[in-house]
């Protein structure tokens, strides 16, 4: 965590070191950042800002300010602390929320897990970590997919369906809780749940009011105590992530002059520009953190 001088805010300063080693891995990075350039939903980890890069012959890692989650969902977990009923609730509600208006931007998260999931002290969930985006596969290689999982499939004991087990997961495994969770495992594609039709489920409908009346910034509380809520609980992306932007870039030199050029037209033009000072006390600590360390 870092203090922005501009207005004293607590933040997260993420550091994206050795952005040009290879093509592919400076193309993955060029596509993190728009992603979060892209992002503007609550449950969906954004970039506030973009620190000033270095001239181009000097540039050679990015600085991204987001949003300061104090833990994640991971950390929860296998912590002593008690996850209510109404935490469960309030937690998958606000995933799922989140993936719905990636699934409208056409992103496909493709790494849902607890550690990547950002909580707050007051229960605010972002996803973060989308960084890859999945294309449809060549038919020789949808083929080869297909039987290899049929024939994985077959070579295994044959299992009949363990609904009770799922009972044993949790004391909070309810049956509107089993409901929700058999149908969205299920392994039929046209037999699961979209991810609007889960939101549906009756399960999180304590979920939704909990968060929409005291934790959401979507609704805001009214001049007589009351509250007035969003016409859309579950809002979509406005249009749908653009990566045609990928096949323009086909060298190292295309893709460093093309990423220099978007972080610096996506500075905050009404603030002063932040860069880094290599030479401060705090730097060097911060750079001594491993890379998966960076981003809080």
């Amino acid at each position: 965590a870092v203090t922005d001088p501009r207005d004293g805010r607590r933040v997260a300063l993420k550091k994206m070191p050795n952005v040009f080693q290879t093509l592919v891995s400076s193309k993955r990075v060029f596509r993190e950042l728009r992603m979060l350039c892209f992002f503007k939903h609550e449950n969906v980890l954004s970039a506030l800002d973009i620190l000033q890069p270095p001239h181009l012959d000097f540039f050679q890692e990015i600085y991204v300010i987001t949003e300061l989650m104090q833990s994640d969902l991971h950390k929860i977990i296998v912590s002593p602390q008690h996850l209510s009923a109404d935490h469960v609730k309030v937690f998958l509600y606000q995933i799922l929320r989140g993936l719905k208006y990636l699934h409208s931007a056409r992103i496909i998260h493709r790494d849902i897990k607890p550690g990547n999931l950002l909580v707050n002290s007051n229960c605010v969930l972002k996803l973060e970590r989308i960084t890859d985006l999945l294309g449809t596969p060549n038919l020789e290689d949808m083929k080869y997919a297909c039987e290899g999982a049929v024939t994985h499939m077959l070579r295994r004991p044959s299992k009949p369906p363990a609904l009770p087990a799922l009972y044993t997961l949790s004391n909070h495994a309810t049956h509107e809780a089993v409901h929700l969770l058999t149908q969205m495992l299920a392994f039929d594609p046209d037999k699961r749940l979209t991810v609007t039709e889960a939101l549906g489920h009756p399960y999180l409908d304590e979920g939704r009011l909990r968060y929409h009346s005291c934790m959401c910034t979507c609704c805001a509380p009214t001049s007589c105590g009351g509250r007035q809520y969003t016409h859309d609980f579950e809002p979509t992306a406005s249009h749908a992530f653009d990566d045609t932007w990928e096949n323009e870039l086909r060298s190292m030199s295309q893709v460093k002059d093309r990423l220099h050029k978007f972080i610096m037209s996506h500075l905050a033009r009404d603030r002063v520009p932040l860069c880094i000072n290599p030479m401060s006390a705090a730097y060097k600590s911060f750079a001594s953190f491993r890379n998966d360390e960076k981003d809080c």
